[in-house]
């Protein structure tokens, strides 16, 4: 362990003069925090930096001087960060930053040819007229294929994802989506797992779901009768027969006594009309009555 020198321990002004080069305004260098002994003449001094969004980081000044000297050299000054700072998260390239969902219209993933959720969809056999009719008519246009590895975890994602047999709607259902119709199986060996959901009422619609998956709209269930505060209805009772009333005739209408004896009188067609005593006019009658 280097002995401290107390010709650069002591030297905290000149440090501090370093450190105020280095910042970008005189109140971004704050308290002396220490000095550390780096190896023999040569000592770093900390300084707290104030700067804004640079909490915990310090302006490290680093001094020396030469064997039997009493001068102090700045080597260099530089800005580090402290134990506590606030530090960005470790450089990946955006190829190893993005996740799942992150790729978007125009994006473009990079080309990965060691990928081992994959492996070669069939190996040339070196003769040209060989490999362009498994290219052209057999459709092995494929360079590359989903290996064990990749079905694997791709089985293992969907199962326990949100179309799995866990999800609350799948422990809800009445029966699986093995045993439903709108089920479309897939080809492979996935297709011993998994399916394509075909039906629009169903919130997994187009969507891979597992065979044990479930959700409200099987087309095999249907709901339970509902209970009614509705009296059932009388069995002697037909609601659909229609009942006959036979109409009765008109009966005639007396005309009332305070008809105007100065106008005329309508006299109903279904009967007669009694004129009041005294009336004179169209009324026919006795004219000395």
């Amino acid at each position: 362990m280097p002995v401290k020198e107390a010709v650069l321990v002591g030297a905290v002004e000149q440090a501090r003069a370093a450190a105020l080069e280095t910042a970008e305004e005189p109140g971004h260098v704050g308290e002396h925090l220490g000095t550390v002994v780096d190896a023999e003449r040569l000592v770093s001094h900390r300084f707290a930096c104030l700067a804004p969004g640079y909490r915990g980081w310090e302006y490290t000044v680093t001094l020396a001087r030469v064997p039997r000297g009493r001068t102090t050299t700045v080597c260099e000054s530089v800005l580090l960060p402290g134990p506590d700072a606030v530090l960005a998260p470790a450089w990946l390239p955006w190829s190893e930053r993005l996740r799942p969902g992150d790729v978007g219209p125009g994006d473009v993933l990079p080309f990965r040819p060691d990928d081992p959720r994959l492996e070669p969809g069939w190996t040339p056999s070196g003769d040209p007229e060989l490999d362009e009719v498994a290219i052209d008519e057999l459709a092995l246009a494929r360079a590359r294929v989903l290996s064990p590895r990749g079905r694997d975890e791709a089985a293992t994602r969907w199962y326990r994802g949100s179309r799995g047999p866990t999800t609350p709607a799948a422990v809800a259902a009445a029966a699986a989506c093995a045993s439903c119709g709108f089920l479309v199986p897939l080809q492979g060996a996935l297709g011993t797992l998994f399916g394509v959901c075909a039906n629009e009422w169903s919130p997994d619609d187009g969507r891979v779901v597992s065979l044990d998956h479930g959700c409200g709209a099987h087309s095999e269930t249907d709901v339970d009768p509902v209970p009614t505060d509705w009296p059932a209805p009388d069995p002697l009772i037909d609601e659909n027969r229609v009942e006959l009333v036979e109409r009765p005739a008109t009966v005639p209408v007396d005309v009332p006594v305070d008809v105007p004896v100065d106008g005329p009188v309508d006299v109903p067609v279904d009967g007669p009309v009694d004129a009041p005593a005294g009336a004179a006019g169209d009324v026919p009658g006795d004219a000395d009555a």
